[in-house]
């Protein structure tokens, strides 16, 4: 098992790991919407969190030597589902053709109260 840390991703604001390579799979933790460099939200739509969650595991995948193509399936928790189809959009811009498993769910309430959280599995 490999910690895998990158200045790409926000710091963990807790007992946790940004992600974990066991074997051949990456396991991403949950990724708010936090500018890595500010550790602060990046903004209050569901649009600009979405894209700087995505770009956060991103940061992590690469720390790892791996790439987008490598996700294979993402979990993804909304404050608010009614803003699902604006996250959806976001995350086809931000995926493209490439199509991993995903679920998503509304929670009550997020770390720092916002939008939206999202972690990730990727496979070398």
């Amino acid at each position: 098992m490999r910690i895998v840390q990158t200045d790409s991703a926000p710091k963990a604001i807790g007992p946790y790991s940004q992600g974990v390579m066991a074997g051949d799979t990456l396991y991403v933790s949950g990724q708010i919407p936090f500018i890595p460099t500010t550790m602060k939200v990046v903004g209050d739509d569901i649009q600009s969190q979405t894209r700087q969650s995505l770009l956060n595991i991103l940061g992590i995948v690469e720390a790892a030597g791996l790439n987008k193509e490598n996700i294979v399936k993402c979990g993804i928790f909304m404050k608010d589902l009614s803003m699902f189809t604006e996250m959806n959009t976001v995350y086809q811009e931000f995926f493209g053709n490439h199509k991993p498993a995903r679920f998503a769910v509304e929670v009550s309430r997020l770390p720092k109260d916002v939008l939206i959280e999202i972690d990730a599995i990727a496979i070398k």
